[in-house]
C-alpha cells in the first residue's frame, strides 16, 4: 500500500486536535521519514514538542519549517511561544512582530506580543498590544487576563479587577482569572473576598500551588496561623520544590514560636532556591546564625509590598504608631530655618511623614524599597520626587543635596549604622540635620536583631557612631514609639547635626 503524505498528515492533525499526542507524533514522524523537509510536518512536530515540555526541540523544528516554507504568521507565532518558554523574550518579540507584519489582524500574535513586552518590563506597550488584540477579537479572554496581570504589576488593582472580571465574563470558571482577582483583592486589603477567590480557584484546580500560597499569605496576615500552615503544606503537597511555599511555612512556624521546626523549614527553603540573604536573616532572628548588618533589601521590599494596602490603618489603629509626629516635633527646634528646606524622607513608605515635612520644605523627596508603598505615597501629591531604591545608595549620589534627612521607623532595618551615617554626612550641607528613630536596646553596647525581625540599638552605640561620622547630638529623647501585642515599644528619637 502506497504511503500518502497528505492523508497521514490530515490524520495526524485530527489526532493532535483530539489530544492523542503520542499517535499524532508517530504520524508526524512517519511523514518526515518520507519527506524530511515537509514544512507543515516540521511545524506541527514543533508545536507537539512544546506541548510535551521540550521548548528547545520546538524552536529547532519550527525554525526548520520556516527555513523551508518562508515566513508564515502561524509558524512565527508558535515559534515566539516556544522562545518565551525558554525566557528568550527579545527573540520571541521579534517573531511576533514578524507575524503581525504578515497578518496585522492576528489577534493571538498581538496578545502574545503583549506577553513578551510584559516580560521585558515594557508595560505601556504591552497594554496597547492587548488592547489591539481585543479590537480585532472582542470575545477573546486571554488579552483581558494578561492585561489584568500587567495592571496588577503596576499596582493598579481597581483596573486589574475590572479586567479580571472581563476575562471571567467570557470564561466564568477560569482558575487563573479567579486567582488573579483574589491577588488584587488581597492587595487592596479585602481579605474576605480574596479568600473566597482563592477558594473558587482551588475548587476548579486543586493542584494550584500559587493559589494555596496566596490563600496562606492572607490567612497569615490575619494571624490564622494554623490555617496558613495548612495551606502552605497543601501547596508543597502539589509542588514539593516550591520555594515560596517552603519559605512561607517557615515564617508561620516562626510566628508560632516553633523555633526548631522553623529553622529546619528555612534550611529547606534555601535548598529549594529561596533568597539566601532573606533566609539567613530569618535564621538570625532565631539565633541560629550571626545577624547581618542590615535586613536584606529583597526581604524589606517584599514585606512592605505585601503590607502596603493595610499599612496606614494597621500602624495607626492597631499599633498606635506615633513616630512621625514625635520625630518632627523633636527636630523642629534644631532646624537651620523653619521652612524652605531641601528635605529627603528616608524610607518614606506610604508617606506618613509627608504632611508633617511638607510645611518645612521647599522641595520634598522620598525614597523607599517598596514600589507598592511608593504608589500609595504618590497618591498624596505631596512629594516633588519619589525614588525606588536603597536609601544609602541614593544618599551617595546626592553630595550636599539636602538640609534635612528624616527617617521614621527605618533604622530598625539597619543594624550597623555606620554606612548610612557616612552617606548621610556626605548628602547633608554643613549644619544640616539628620533625624531618625531607633528601638531602644536593653544591651549596653552595639545593636541586636530581635525576634520581631527588627534591630534595636543601644544609646551608647548611637552616640559613638554619630561622633565617629562627623555629627553632634542635638537631641536624643526616650519615647514610646508604638505598641506590639499590647506592649509599649520603647525607642529613641535622635536628632543629629552635621559638622561644618
Amino acid at each position: 500500500m502506497t504511503f500518502s503524505t497528505s492523508a497521514a498528515l490530515q490524520q495526524a492533525v485530527a489526532l493532535h486536535q483530539r489530544g492523542e499526542l503520542a499517535k499524532a507524533g508517530q504520524l508526524y514522524a512517519a511523514v518526515l521519514q518520507h519527506e524530511p523537509d515537509h514544512p507543515e510536518a516540521l511545524h506541527l512536530s514543533g508545536v507537539l514538542a512544546r506541548q510535551r515540555g521540550d521548548a528547545e526541540q520546538a524552536v529547532e523544528l519550527i525554525g526548520a519549517a520556516l527555513e523551508r516554507a518562508g515566513d508564515k504568521a502561524i509558524m512565527l507565532c508558535n515559534l515566539g511561544a516556544a522562545l518565551q518558554d525558554l525566557q528568550r523574550h527579545e527573540q520571541a518579540l521579534d517573531a511576533y512582530e514578524r507575524a503581525i507584519a504578515l497578518q496585522p489582524d492576528y489577534a493571538m500574535a498581538l496578545c502574545n506580543r503583549g506577553n513578551a513586552l510584559r516580560k521585558l518590563g515594557r508595560f505601556d506597550e504591552a497594554l496597547e498590544s492587548y488592547a489591539a488584540a481585543l479590537r480585532k477579537k472582542t470575545d477573546y479572554p486571554e488579552p483581558h487576563l494578561n492585561r489584568a496581570l500587567v495592571l496588577q504589576q503596576l499596582a493598579r488593582h481597581e483596573e486589574a479587577l475590572d479586567a479580571f472580571g472581563a476575562a471571567l465574563s467570557l470564561r466564568s470558571t477560569w482558575p487563573e482569572a479567579l486567582h488573579g482577582a483574589a491577588v488584587s483583592l488581597a492587595a487592596r486589603g479585602d481579605a474576605e473576598s480574596a479568600l473566597e477567590g482563592f477558594d473558587r480557584a482551588l475548587q476548579r484546580r486543586p493542584d494550584y500551588a500559587e493559589a494555596w500560597c496566596g490563600r496562606a499569605a492572607v490567612l497569615m496576615r490575619a494571624q490564622e496561623l494554623e490555617a496558613a500552615a495548612e495551606s502552605y503544606r497543601n501547596a508543597l503537597a502539589v509542588r514539593p520544590a516550591y520555594a515560596r511555599a517552603q519559605l512561607g511555612l517557615a515564617n508561620v512556624l516562626r510566628a508560632q514560636g516553633k523555633r526548631e521546626a522553623a529553622a529546619e523549614a528555612y534550611g529547606h527553603a534555601r535548598t529549594l532556591g529561596a533568597d539566601a540573604a532573606t533566609v539567613g536573616y530569618m535564621l538570625a532572628t532565631l539565633g541560629v546564625q550571626d545577624a547581618p548588618g542590615a535586613a536584606p533589601g529583597a526581604y524589606v521590599a517584599t514585606l512592605f509590598d505585601q503590607y502596603a494596602a493595610q499599612f496606614d490603618h494597621h500602624l495607626q489603629q492597631v499599633l498606635h504608631y506615633r513616630t512621625p509626629g514625635l520625630l518632627v516635633d523633636a527636630l523642629r527646634a534644631h532646624l537651620p530655618q523653619a521652612h524652605g528646606l531641601d528635605v529627603l524622607d528616608l524610607g518614606c513608605g506610604t508617606g506618613l511623614c509627608a504632611p508633617l515635612l511638607r510645611p518645612l520644605a521647599a522641595r520634598l523627596e522620598g525614597v523607599d524599597l517598596s514600589p507598592r508603598m511608593l504608589d500609595k505615597a504618590r497618591e498624596l501629591d505631596l512629594y516633588d520626587a519619589l525614588y525606588c531604591g536603597e536609601l544609602t545608595a541614593l544618599l551617595r549620589t546626592r553630595p550636599a543635596g539636602y538640609e534635612l534627612l528624616a527617617a521614621a521607623d527605618v533604622m530598625v532595618y539597619l543594624g550597623d549604622l555606620a554606612p548610612v551615617l557616612q552617606a548621610a554626612h556626605a548628602a547633608l550641607r554643613p549644619g544640616g540635620v539628620l533625624a531618625f528613630s531607633v528601638e531602644d536596646s536593653a544591651e549596653a553596647q552595639g545593636f541586636t536583631l530581635q525576634d520581631s525581625g527588627r534591630y534595636a540599638h543601644a544609646r551608647g552605640y548611637v552616640e559613638a557612631e554619630a561622633s565617629r561620622h562627623g555629627f553632634s547630638i542635638a537631641a536624643m529623647e526616650t519615647s514610646v514609639l508604638r505598641q506590639d501585642a499590647g506592649r509599649d515599644v520603647n525607642g529613641l528619637l535622635v536628632v543629629l547635626r552635621r559638622s561644618a
